[in-house]
């Protein structure tokens, strides 16, 4: 069982297979800015001059067109080289593609998928031949503010906080030749009370046919899901190369489900190596669906044993408080924009916010690279996972909204880094939740919707703004003054909890009708000092500042007047990094640092 946890570079590191191929690089590149592509057969192979470099979008400059203006129909073209196996299919990844996206391979349609942020899966067997293959998928954006874009602007010029927007490929795009009875979804729950990991794996694919010795596999029947004859489910735990436990389970049908106990005293005295941000010890998992003694399909998988629960108004990680020191990270990159443009930027990324003395990060209106979650595990970072606002409330938004919110749970579950999620940011998308009724029972809805996929983790419904149900209470405030911050908080501690004294001089802590029920109450965002040459089209939060010295002085008090609140359980500063005209980052938008991170450290590390 020697599949790997981890390859670099490898875009879905949850779910690993050895034989895959990335598929980024030089595309050809189409605008078809008067959306007649298919009419012209574009869809069975085009004729450009333009060449792009996947998956970098036509907006940045990494990928070799660089043009800002709004294009909302494009389209790209690749030829890929194989042996086809009969005994094989071929699916093709898109990690994320934004919005409308659809495929054809030499000429034939495969698929479409509407969203942005979420992985895409299209099988491209039926298509396939030996030798030279076209891979053509089509995408169509919009200004659409009924559908999730998050930070990207929706006229034609940057405003406020919201910048270039993002069209078409935008994360990796890849491929992999998978046996026709394969592993198609993993589900992974720790259980650190019990010693236990709950393992969820969905099965595709035909019936297995075996003698007793296991020699003859015949998979050529095969359906959309298994149907439960002859298979079994594997599977090897280790933690740093030791075999902690080794199981088989009957495959009955699509959905395998069992719960391993993995404690082992001789690892360590306490049976269990536990993640959190100081050790993030993680256990490797690998995976096999046998038929009989012969491996039809591996998986190498990962976990942490960790645990997130709310109790007396605090947080608890592993059962014991934890204050969480967050900062905003909204993943923009100069020329790449949502891109990363590596898998060693994200790790640059992680590595400097704990230069910094943050134990964690606030994933703003976007939902992140996987390997970036990856190294975030590994390294112990706390991640709150946000969803990418739409912009007003329809029936198309709350649809849209749902279905993808719903599809990006599902994907990053399985992460232990992942400690909240947050379906929603200042009424960004609900403008009227404090007093329009179908907007407060959406987000009711949709935490309740989460809680059935996941009740492993808390749920932030409003965050910052006026709260429904929510398993924490979460306020933006940037007053720049920290005293004047501490005896708001002090003073006013009833009248904020109990939705009636407007925090921030515009919102209620709570909608009206709702009631604080003890949660942990956090600062989600403050601070956001303007560090900047003052140019007229920079901006940050309240007046900026012009020297290191006087950033430091107006940090420290603010963050020490949070520090000082008893009730106050932990912050998010905003941010990282500048964003295009937004200045406030701690470093530039190219990861410079605009202050000494060991005096930000100093700061967070306490009072």
């Amino acid at each position: 069982m020697a599949t790997k946890s981890y390859i670099k570079d490898y875009p879905r590191p949850q779910m690993v297979r050895d034989n895959f191929e990335i598929l980024n690089g030089s595309w050809d590149f189409a605008f078809d800015d008067e959306n007649r592509g298919e009419e012209k057969g574009w869809n069975a192979g085009f004729d450009s001059d333009l060449v792009i470099q996947v998956p970098f979008t036509y907006e940045t400059k990494l990928s070799g067109i660089c043009d800002e203006t709004r294009h909302d129909h494009i389209w790209y073209q690749r030829k890929i080289t194989l042996e086809k196996a009969e005994d094989k299919q071929y699916i093709l990844h898109l990690e994320g593609s934004d919005y409308l996206t659809k495929v054809w391979v030499n000429g034939v349609f495969i698929g479409k998928h509407e969203g942005a942020y979420e992985r895409a899966s299209y099988d491209m067997t039926n298509a396939l031949k030996t030798g030279v293959n076209r891979i053509v998928i089509g995408v169509s954006d919009s200004f659409s503010i009924s559908q999730p874009r998050g930070k990207q602007r929706w006229i034609n010029d940057n405003f406020g906080c919201w910048y270039v927007q993002t069209t078409g490929i935008w994360k990796t795009v890849w491929m992999e030749a998978v046996p026709k009875i394969r592993f198609d979804e993993l589900k992974l729950t720790p259980d650190i009370d019990n010693g236990e990991i709950a393992i969820a794996a969905v099965v595709k694919g035909g019936e297995c046919h075996a003698d007793t010795n296991g020699s003859d596999v015949d998979a050529s029947e095969a359906g959309d899901n298994y149907d439960g004859k002859g298979l079994s489910l594997y599977g090897e735990i280790s933690f740093d190369g030791r075999i902690v436990k080794t199981f088989c389970e009957n495959i009955h049908k699509s959905l395998t489900e069992l719960s391993v106990d993995i404690r082992d005293y001789e690892l360590t005295e306490w049976g269990l190596k536990i993640w959190n941000t100081e050790e993030p010890n993680l256990y490797d998992l690998c995976l096999e669906i046998r038929c009989g003694d012969q491996c039809i399909d591996r998986i190498g998988s990962y976990f942490g044993m960790r645990k997130v629960s709310i109790e007396n108004g605090e947080v608890m990680l592993n059962n014991r408080p934890v204050y969480q020191k967050l900062i905003l990270d909204q993943g923009y990159f100069a020329d790449s924009h949502l891109t990363p443009p590596s898998e060693d930027a994200l790790i640059e990324d992680i590595d400097k916010i704990h230069q910094l003395g943050f134990n964690g990060l606030r994933k703003h209106m976007k939902i992140e690279d996987e390997r970036f979650l990856y190294h975030c595990d590994v390294k112990g970072m706390l991640v709150w996972s946000e969803m990418a606002a739409c912009y007003e409330f329809t029936d198309e938004a709350v649809s849209n909204f749902t279905d993808e919110w719903i599809q990006i749970v599902k994907q990053n579950y399985s992460h232990p880094c992942i400690i909240t999620w947050t379906p929603f940011n200042e009424s960004w998308g609900v403008p009227h939740i404090a007093r329009n009724e179908k907007q407060q029972k959406f987000t009711e809805a949709i935490y309740y919707l989460t809680k059935s996929i996941d009740d492993t983790r808390p749920v932030i419904v409003n965050d910052g703004w006026e709260h429904t149900v929510s398993d924490l209470l979460t306020l933006h405030d940037y007053e720049e003054d920290g005293d004047v911050f501490k005896e708001r908080y002090v003073d006013n501690k009833d009248g904020i909890l109990g939705g009636t004294f407007y925090h921030n001089t515009a919102n209620l802590a709570l909608v009206k009708g709702y009631s604080y029920k003890g949660q942990p109450v956090i600062i989600s965002e403050y601070g956001g000092i303007a560090f900047s040459s003052k140019e007229d089209d920079q901006w940050g939060y309240g007046n900026s500042v012009s020297d290191e010295e006087e950033f430091l002085k107006r940090y420290k008090k603010i963050t020490h007047a949070i520090m000082s609140i008893p009730y106050i359980k932990g912050f998010c500063y905003t941010q990282v990094s500048d964003v295009q005209q937004e200045v406030n980052g701690l470093m530039t938008i190219d990861r410079k640092f605009k202050v000494n991170p060991d005096k930000i450290r100093e700061i967070n590390e306490g009072i």
